[in-house]
């Protein structure tokens, strides 16, 4: 049975994957903050496993607890924070979302390594943004976050081959608890920062992305079909993007 690990995992897209996930016969774990585990426990034979991202003695801990191999995992967590422009950006907003974006990809990441070389065809996916290269006004820390996260899943996929392979999947806005303040960080019921009409109707398919949008490309990318893919990104947003 492959064991896969999913941070951010009580979130939208996260439960989703769970869902799948089971599915199909995998063991999982799921890595979140605590209030996030609150708000949404994980179901039935999934292990919760609290721990804050950003800091390097609670993701040892975490990972630690996972035991001693993984054959996938999954870095969903992320935030924005505050939008505004560069020149109304205070030092501490920008501070607090890269090191919650990037450093936690970093800080997880280099903890996943060592138990995935011990897993079988293991796999890394790293969810990062069509932000990352199709930037848009306010969202400058965040978007600097993830075209950063581009750059270290490239670097890790070539660090870790042949034994881990390590992609990216970008995708565009999903209707998530993420779009009213995040999971575990708000009440979830905040104002969408988002005008969901007009980005639909700029949208070539004509529709808002939901979770199971992206759990797709994930789940390919965590398996056998994508077995000669890493340090790639699969952008997921309904055509809006098209590098």
């Amino acid at each position: 049975m492959r064991h896969l690990a999913v941070l951010g995992g009580a979130g939208g897209i996260g439960r989703a994957l769970v869902a799948r996930a089971l599915a199909e016969g995998c063991q999982v774990s799921v890595l979140d903050l605590p209030a996030s585990l609150a708000r949404h426990p994980v179901p039935a034979g999934v292990r919760a496993i609290e721990v804050d991202g950003s800091a390097e003695a609670s993701v040892a801990r975490a990972f630690a607890a996972l035991g001693d191999r993984l054959d996938g995992f999954v870095n969903l967590a992320g935030f924005v924070n505050r939008l505004a422009p560069v020149a109304e950006t205070e030092a501490d907003a920008w501070d607090e979302t890269v090191t919650g974006n990037l450093r936690t990809a970093f800080l997880t990441a280099r903890a996943a390594l060592p138990l995935l070389a011990r897993g079988d065809q293991a796999a890394m996916v790293q969810i990062v943004s069509g932000l990352a290269s199709f930037t848009r006004p306010g969202y400058a820390p965040y978007a600097a976050a993830k075209a950063a996260m581009i750059s270290l899943t490239k670097t890790l996929a070539l660090e870790a081959a042949p034994a881990v392979r390590v992609n990216a999947v970008g995708p565009a806005a999903v209707d998530t608890a993420f779009l009213r303040g995040g999971t575990g960080r708000s009440d979830e019921e905040q104002t969408v920062h988002l005008n969901i009409q007009a980005y639909t109707a700029m949208t070539p398919l004509k529709r808002f992305a939901q979770p199971a949008d992206v759990v797709g490309p994930v789940m390919f990318l965590l398996g056998p079909d994508s077995g000669y893919m890493t340090g790639q990104v699969l952008w997921v947003n309904g055509g809006q993007y098209m590098p």
